[in-house]
Formats: C-alpha cells, structure tokens, sequence
C-alpha cells in the first residue's frame, strides 16, 4: 500500500478509535447513575478524558 495513503487511514482510524472510547468510557460511567449526578459524574469524564489528551 502506498504510504501516502497510509497516514489518512491512521489518522481516521485513530480519530475513530479515540470518540468511540470517550462515548464508552461516558455509557459505562453513567450507568445506574441517579439523574442528580449525572452532570458531576459527565463533569469527570470530561476532566479524565482531556487528561489522557493532555490538555489538564
């Protein structure tokens, strides 16, 4: 494969990858959540995932 073409498909890819982990990591968090925590809890998740994406 040409490996100019290479780097788009790595880069959607890991585009991919990452927004489907963010809306996981969201599902599986507000899971049995009462509804009068779920912004605290979105709050978090937020803040753990612009952690990972180093921009805290």
């Amino acid at each position: 494969m040409d490996p100019i073409l290479i780097w788009p498909v790595v880069v959607v890819s890991s585009l991919a990858i990452v927004a489907a982990t963010a809306v996981l990591v969201a599902r599986f968090a507000l899971t049995n959540t009462q509804s009068e925590h779920r912004a605290a809890v979105l709050a978090a998740v937020a803040d753990i995932i612009g952690a990972v994406r180093g921009k805290h």
